[in-house]
């Protein structure tokens, strides 16, 4: 498989239908609305036949939905929060179902009454707080007060005054041997703490003044008492309030508990109204006349047939004009984007050609080609069939039991094929958690290890190598290829068929010498090495205008063969990370081997489980990432460029559900 091609689909229908047009076209998550405003040649006909599109009032019904959307999440996290503790809370449980099936029962009124009801005891459960901590604030006032005996309205007179106030700590005994020097003061200390100090005085109205001096000086800070009870009595008022409170709070988290199978119910609906704010979103791409509406797309040619379908199924087939073009070479230059579709082996392989860029249009796509050498290289570095069956376990049960979101559909699927070149590999180097297979079982001998990471690393290195020569020589290909496609042919030999010529004229060399020890290869080797040489030498020259130009490039691009000697140096990693991966792994078992029995059969099994589960976290980081890097460095250098824009497609926003169309 490759990139998908793409078709332009136009539907042209009356107004009345937008809403079920729109739904249709987000459940099958198929179609890339396209901006019938942007600028584009393409898109002259807007201006010439609809010079005055009908507006809509798209900021006041966004609105509308952004504020019920911010009610549920509230909602849920007040429910979840805030009810009875130990209650357990309900949510909704993913599964894949259709945009209709979705939206097919929702009852606004109902939801409404559930939201008012939730929100009324937040608002509910809001005034409780703020009354417990106003009151717990008055409990701490009254705390520091509760040894004052008497309250200042009883000591209200035309001659004397009732003050309380507070001094820092460090100047409180300075603060009462200044007032000692007045007549006609009492104070009282009433209460001390580290760094405050409470006090309370009466003093006669005509020496207020020389009072008022002292206390600015030490920094006196009056305060109001604004109780009619004593402190001690008030605090027992405010003790008893607070307790009120507490049993006002149980009850209303009991009742608050009473909605959590609202959760459920509040998170499909926020599922429908995302899915509606999209539809709200996407209008400002639609031709909208007095009477009709018109939406483009760009659509996968094979997805035609199911969307005519889908129209059917909606009673839409009369109602809406459907048409299907093929893009214009415009089009496919700055428009059309890149949609992957490949064989479900190798489709979670996408993943890793996104990372590195979606190929255009009408480029090659490097995933099928990209995949084998994947599987192989991350076997080879993991190599250990523990490992591999328990990210083959672990894989394959979560996609069993589980409703995952799709990236992680395809994440876990990944992973779940991966493993079966790891344990292939574990196998071949004899590696079960880092120990060795037995050499026989029942008498019959096993043929494990077939290569020993201790006794035939020159040969995994060699193996290694001999790997990387095989990717780079089909990268090789897939250049000259292209090339050939693009009908660049003289391109072609430059760029892919030379290179292979002399790459494969130093292999029949080393053969021919080292191996077979033939003459023959020998003189075949160098012939098709020189000769493959002199093309890369003479074809610039014939391309440049300059012939010492296209000399002096010659040379240059034929001193790039010292580029694939650092090429094939990087695939010595595969060797390197299998071996060190397993060594790791051997030398855990040797450690806790180590341990007095008592030690080894408890503490010891936890420290086993926990040192191979970090080996196995950073072996499989390392192959997940070396992989990654040798096919973007040595292979799609070789003939990938990528630069396409990836397929967007008008579709729901999945929060909680998987939405398919044929789920119905």
């Amino acid at each position: 498989m490759a990139v998908t091609k793409m078709e332009k689909v136009t539907l042209i229908s009356d107004k009345k239908n937008q809403g079920q047009i729109l739904q249709v076209v987000q459940g099958m998550h198929a179609v890339e609305i396209r901006d019938l405003f942007q600028e584009s040649e393409n898109n002259e006909w807007v201006e010439k036949y609809f010079p005055e599109t009908a507006t809509i009032d798209k900021e006041s019904k966004a609105a509308v939905l952004t504020s019920e959307l911010s009610e549920i999440r509230t909602a849920i996290q007040f429910i979840e929060h805030h009810g009875e503790k130990g209650q357990k809370k309900r949510h909704l449980k993913r599964r894949e179902l259709s945009l209709q099936e979705l939206e097919r029962d929702y009852s606004e009124e109902a939801f409404q009454r559930k939201l008012n009801e939730v929100l009324s005891l937040k608002e509910r459960w809001e005034q409780l707080i703020d009354e417990r901590d106003q009151l717990e604030s008055e409990e701490e006032w009254l705390n520091n007060w509760q040894n004052l005996d008497a309250t200042p309205s009883a000591f209200l007179s035309q001659v004397t005054s009732f003050v309380i106030g507070t001094v820092s700590a460090a100047n409180a005994e300075a603060f009462k041997e200044e007032l000692a020097k007045i007549q006609d003061i009492y104070l009282e200390e009433v209460n001390a703490t580290q760094t405050t100090v409470y006090f309370a005085y009466i003093v006669l109205q005509n020496k207020m003044q020389a009072v008022d001096d002292i206390a600015s000086r030490y920094g006196f800070v009056k305060e109001e008492y604004k109780y009619e009870n004593s402190p001690r009595q008030q605090l027992n008022v405010v003790k008893k309030q607070l307790t009120e409170i507490s049993k006002q709070q149980k009850k209303l988290a009991s009742e608050i508990a009473s909605c959590s199978g609202y959760i459920v119910e509040f998170e499909w609906t926020e599922e429908i109204l995302l899915a509606r704010a999209e539809r709200v979103a996407i209008t400002n791409r639609l031709v909208r006349s007095p009477y009709l509406i018109i939406v483009q797309g760009w659509i996968d040619s094979e997805e035609k047939e199911d969307f005519i379908h889908l129209l059917q199924q909606e009673h839409l087939a009369e109602e809406v004009y459907v048409s299907f073009e093929e893009p214009t070479e415009n089009e496919i230059a700055e428009e059309v984007p890149t949609k992957l579709k490949n064989h479900p082996i190798v489709a979670p392989f996408e993943m890793l050609t996104e990372m590195y860029s979606l190929p255009k249009y009408e480029e090659v796509d490097p995933t099928p080609w990209m995949t084998p050498f994947y599987l192989v290289f991350f076997g080879m570095m993991v190599a250990d069939i523990g490992y591999g069956l328990l990210m083959f376990l672990g894989a394959f049960l979560v996609q069993r039991f589980i409703v995952l979101p799709r990236s992680m559909q395809r994440f876990a699927k990944f992973f779940e094929i991966l493993a079966v070149p790891s344990i292939i590999w574990g196998f071949i180097y004899s590696s079960f958690f880092g120990n060795e297979l037995p050499k026989e079982i029942g008498g019959i001998h096993l043929p494990f290890p077939i290569l020993s990471t201790t006794n035939d690393v020159n040969t995994i290195l060699i193996l290694s190598v001999i790997f990387g020569l095989i990717q780079i020589l089909v990268g090789l290909f897939i250049a000259a290829k292209e090339n050939i496609k693009r009908k660049a042919y003289i391109d072609a030999v430059n760029e892919g068929f030379a290179w292979q010529g002399i790459l494969m004229g130093i292999i029949f060399v080393l053969l021919g010498m080292m191996i077979l020890k033939n003459q023959a290869f020998v003189y075949l080797g160098i012939g098709l090495a020189v000769l493959s040489a002199l093309c890369i030498l003479i074809i610039p020259i014939f391309q440049s205008s300059s012939k010492v130009k296209g000399m002096a490039k010659g040379a240059y691009n034929l001193y790039g063969l010292t580029g694939y000697i650092g090429d094939l140096v990087s695939y010595t990693r595969l060797m390197a990370l299998g071996i060190s991966g397993g060594s790791i792994g051997a030398a855990f078992n040797m450690l806790v081997a180590f341990m007095p029995p008592a030690a080894r059969f408890s503490v010891g099994i936890i420290l086993i489980i926990a040192l191979h589960a970090l080996n196995m976290f950073l072996t499989l980081l390392s192959a997940y990432v070396h992989g990654a890097r040798l096919q973007y460095v040595e292979f799609f250098g070789k003939f990938y460029s990528g630069g396409g824009r990836a397929f967007k497609p008008f579709k729901t926003a999945e929060k909680y559900v998987n939405i398919n169309h044929k789920k119905k």
